[in-house]
């Protein structure tokens, strides 16, 4: 058996958990709106259509903030389709998922939906089809009170007071060739550059997500990042980052160890934009915005489960279906996500219903948590609070990861992953601290021992494990509960010291009364 020690002080942290770190994110793409969150007619379906079973299982997974409505689908949407009377909106034809756009659900719906869910909503808008102009026009309808044509239109539309969005996105993916006019890195920072100007113009309280590469492997990535900072510097609050993970060549160790490429990434675009800012001389500090991140790689290449023929609307695509292994990897990101809260302040899980998503549906039907549910309910609900700078005695093995970019195969050797993967967060306002501790060994079980320097009076709450011999057991809807949290029996606790033995393969959550 591998003997792992960690230790920690209560008095040295990384930092402290944004609110914003736990979101997830809406598209109109597949059935994640049409089907999922919002189903007229569906036997659960409230006066606005939205499902209350999926609002319910939105409310026990916790996520705090809604990135709004893309994605591809943002960089040909005019935000002015979705609002009005419903009957006279048009029917757009989206060339991002080759599918046609009813405009039913719009943006005065998401802010309803976000409010009965008692989530902060965030806005993108359209910095590739459109520009500045309707950038500024859209926060003037969504924010501004009153007295102006655009104002006025949403009180007409029955939205008297203002929305209030506080978190914008400036586009989406502007990088990559697949995006509606897809630009450079100075094309997209100049246009970004104005339309955050005007946008703050109307108002001065909000904060701005420049985008960043779509991607690690991107060929511009850093370049990129560089430049459109260069442009956008004095306006943006953030830069954004995006990562899926995969195990196309089937190897489960270099899919769990891949997590650590999502630390390589992050620790790149923070050098990054804080080359920028020594350039300029200036003590301002860009955060980062992971606004999607996920497992994805078995609808991802395979047209046929991303494209249904015929431009139907809200046709079943990109509907991954999560199994045990992919909950292990998901959780690390988790972990990865919590180790870097000093600049990773932003966060959304793409996406929230039925596409890549942690909650499935069927139309007419019941609703059910996917085995990525767990991991993000718990890093959620018990990952607030001051994340500890941990040093990790661990034995580690190496691997080789393929992370392809469309076709062609490409792989980062991984020399040294450890096996265990840990984050400690201590919530003072609660009194609880919490150990996030994913074993990436398939075979063996592992020995822990933490020594928690200046948390003398420690006591178990509650200890849990997700894990199953079968890698690739699902949850369904004939099977919902097939993978879900059971107890974690052996810890224990003396002093400032806890001790637990992990199984082999296994997401683990100890929470400590402090």
């Amino acid at each position: 058996m591998r003997n792992v020690e960690v230790r920690f002080h209560r008095d040295f942290a990384i930092g402290t958990t944004h609110p914003r770190l736990f979101g997830a994110f809406i598209e109109h793409l597949g059935r994640c709106v049409y089907g999922g969150i919002f189903e007229p007619g569906h036997p659960t379906a409230d006066a606005q259509g939205f499902r209350k079973d999926v609002l319910d299982l939105v409310r026990e997974l916790q996520p705090t903030v809604m990135r709004y409505p893309g994605g591809n689908f943002v960089s040909g949407y005019n935000w002015e389709d979705g609002v009005g009377p419903v009957g006279e909106r048009p029917r757009r034809l989206d060339l991002a998922w080759m599918s046609t756009e009813t405009n039913e659900f719009g943006t005065n719906e998401f802010i309803d939906w976000c409010r009965a869910a008692d989530i902060e909503p965030m806005l993108a808008v359209n910095l590739g089809t459109r520009g500045g102009d309707a950038a500024r026009n859209m926060v003037e309808y969504c924010n501004h009170p009153g007295g102006t044509t655009l104002s006025e239109l949403r009180r007409t539309h029955g939205w008297d007071k203002p929305h209030g969005v506080k978190f914008w996105c400036l586009g989406n993916e502007m990088d990559g060739p697949w995006q509606m006019e897809a630009k450079t890195a100075t094309e997209y920072g100049r246009i970004a550059q104005e339309a955050a100007k005007m946008m703050k113009w109307i108002d001065p309280s909000i904060e701005l997500a420049a985008a960043g590469s779509s991607g690690r492997r991107m060929p511009t990535f850093g370049t990129w990042e560089d430049t459109v900072l260069q442009h956008t510097f004095d306006h943006v609050e953030y830069i954004s980052l995006h990562t899926y993970l995969n195990n196309y060549d089937q190897d489960t160790p270099a899919f769990l160890a891949s997590v650590d490429l999502m630390d390589h990434f992050i620790e790149e675009v923070v050098a990054i934009a804080d080359a920028v800012a020594a350039r300029r001389r200036s003590s301002k500090r860009i955060m980062l915005s992971f606004d999607e991140w996920n497992v994805w790689y078995r609808t991802r290449r395979n047209r046929a489960a991303r494209v249904k023929e015929g431009w139907p609307v809200a046709p079943p695509i990109l509907e991954e279906i999560y199994n045990m292994e992919d909950a292990l990897a998901f959780g690390g990101c988790c972990i990865s996500l919590l180790n870097h809260a000093d600049r990773v302040t932003a966060a959304c899980l793409a996406q929230l219903v039925n596409v890549i998503a942690p909650i499935m549906t069927e139309t007419g039907g019941p609703a059910w948590r996917q085995t990525i549910f767990w991991p993000f309910l718990h890093f959620s609900r018990m990952g607030r609070g001051r994340v500890l700078r941990t040093e990790i005695s661990s034995p580690t093995y190496s691997a080789r990861y393929n992370d392809p970019q469309g076709p062609i195969n490409d792989y980062y050797d991984i020399p040294a992953a450890p096996y265990l993967k840990l984050s400690a967060v201590h919530d003072d306002k609660v009194g609880t601290l919490t150990l996030f501790a994913l074993n990436r060994s398939l075979e063996e079980e592992m020995p822990l021992t933490v020594a928690a320097t200046g948390f003398p009076k420690l006591a178990v709450k509650q200890a849990l494990q997700l894990c199953d011999r079968d890698l690739t057991a699902v949850n369904s809807k004939a099977q919902p509960d097939r993978i879900a949290p059971k107890p974690l029996s052996k810890v224990k606790v003396a002093g400032e010291t806890v001790e637990a033995v992990l199984p082999p393969a296994s997401w683990n959550v100890i929470q400590l009364a402090v």
